[in-house]
């Protein structure tokens, strides 16, 4: 493929719409951040723990797992640098291996993999805000709607997460301008919440460093196993790719972006484990059956921190509930100019510059996961897709490089072609893993996925009988 857009000339068709050049590398940095440090990192750690339970080797796993994102995101800088395109894997997917590849990975990032996880963040965000606001968290039905095989719940709660949906999805149609001042924000505070925990924990709270010399005996095979929830924590460090077309000078402020974001989440990662085992033996908090945070301030600063907390991860979920809305409709968006997708979304707002029609999309759809409750499972169901469809494009670069040898790469992937070599054979034994131990959840998975290829080919007979 030559070009993404053809070029217009008389009698052509005209050119496809095309988003502007006005991001950063630190916008796009921010946007890395906030979709990483979500729950993850604040449940993760006691799975680990369990499978790990010396500190040092579980400190090595988030180490490891640290270098693997960082490897995976030097070869999505490449790619993106190659084809600085809205829609992150969707066009990596669609150069090398084909329109069905591309399509599946858009169609689950639709279905389950941003409306899923914004609508189970912003339920999560009521949820924190009810302890200010005890209505928040009130899921008491108001209305029922039934539908046949489910029904709509209106709950207070309910309404809650809708709206800081559709609040946050209005910010992100108004512009680049005012979505990026909001997500820089909200971004920026974040990750001072977490600085300010982890100087202030290790500085005035009641822990202990003899806590970092006591574990149990770590066998390699539970060791590697531990690399699958880990990286799935670090999931998201691709952010910058989907919003790529623009960034402004995308093969210098790409990469950057990426480099940037990710290195700051391994190295807020690696303190908060730090810090959780400064605050908890690896064997006490490897119980915790809430998150290890909340677990963690209790012990460094007492019962005191529950409401400042609380107030924390209601901006932290903000932060990442802002990112996805802004990076998921860019997916659809380019769905949508290829004829994958339903042709309104691929419109761009004439005054705002933005993919307004694939923002609403995203956001009634996650909307109505939220009154259906079904998030959970879509997003338990599909989990390892995340995985899949990143270690499938990180694959891609292999291709394009054969396919493409003299083509200008303004950057190439560091440690090319043994670290990402090793990252997509990470991300295929961890989704083989994830098919073996959980065939249930991981089949249905693939069903979710696999119903997008009648999608697919009526969407396709769709484009051909308008051409």
């Amino acid at each position: 493929m030559s070009a993404v857009f053809p070029a217009a000339s008389s009698g052509s068709t005209p050119p496809l719409p095309a988003l502007d050049r006005r991001l950063g590398p630190l916008d796009g940095a921010a946007i890395v951040v906030s979709n990483v440090i979500g729950s993850g990192i604040f449940l993760v750690p006691a799975f680990v723990a369990q499978l790990v339970p010396h500190p040092w080797a579980m400190v090595a796993v988030w180490v490891a797992g640290g270098a693997l994102a960082f490897a995976g995101a030097m070869a999505y800088a490449e790619l993106a640098a190659l084809r600085p395109r809205a829609g992150g894997e969707y066009v990596y997917l669609r150069e090398a291996f084909g329109p069905l590849a591309a399509f599946l990975t858009g169609w689950t990032s639709f279905v389950a993999g941003f409306a899923g996880a914004i609508a189970a963040s912003a339920v999560g965000l009521a949820g924190y805000l009810s302890r200010f606001l005890p209505m928040a968290g009130d899921t008491t039905p108001l209305v029922t709607l039934p539908l046949g095989v489910l029904d709509l719940v209106v709950s207070p709660q309910a309404l809650v997460a809708i709206a800081v949906i559709a609040a946050l999805s209005g910010v992100h149609i108004l512009g680049v301008g005012p979505g990026r001042i909001v997500q820089n924000l909200l971004a920026g505070t974040k990750v001072a919440l977490l600085v300010a925990f982890v100087v202030l924990g290790f500085g005035f709270g009641d822990g202990h460093l003899a806590h970092f010399t006591a574990g149990g005996a770590v066998t390699p095979g539970l060791w590697v196993l531990a690399l699958i929830p880990v990286m799935f924590s670090y999931a998201g460090w691709n952010a910058a790719t989907y919003v790529a077309e623009e960034v402004r000078d995308p093969g210098r402020n790409v990469p950057l972006a990426l480099g940037l974001g990710t290195v700051a989440v391994v190295v807020i990662f690696l303190f908060l484990n730090l810090l959780y085992i400064y605050a908890l033996p690896v064997a006490e908090f490897a119980a915790v059956d809430a998150r290890v945070v909340d677990a963690a301030a209790d012990r460094l600063f007492g019962p005191v921190v529950a409401s400042p907390v609380a107030a924390a991860s209601v901006v932290m979920l903000a932060a990442s509930i802002s990112a996805m809305v802004m990076a998921g409709p860019r997916v659809y968006f380019a769905m949508a100019r290829d004829g994958q997708f339903p042709a309104m979304a691929a419109r761009v707002d004439p005054r705002f510059r933005t993919p307004s029609v694939a923002i609403v999309a995203q956001g009634v759809w996650a909307a109505l996961l939220v009154l259906s409750g079904r998030f959970e499972q879509l997003v338990e169901y599909t989990g390892f897709a995340v995985v899949l469809f990143a270690g499938v494009a990180v694959a891609s670069l292999f291709v394009l490089r054969r396919r493409h040898p003299h083509e200008p790469r303004p950057f190439r992937a560091w440690g090319y072609p043994v670290a990402p070599f090793v990252f997509v054979v990470a991300s295929l034994l961890i989704v083989l893993n994830a098919l073996w131990r959980s065939p249930a959840t991981s089949g249905a998975g693939l069903l979710v996925i696999a119903a997008g290829v009648p999608i697919y080919l009526l969407m396709r007979r769709s484009r051909l009988g308008r051409g």
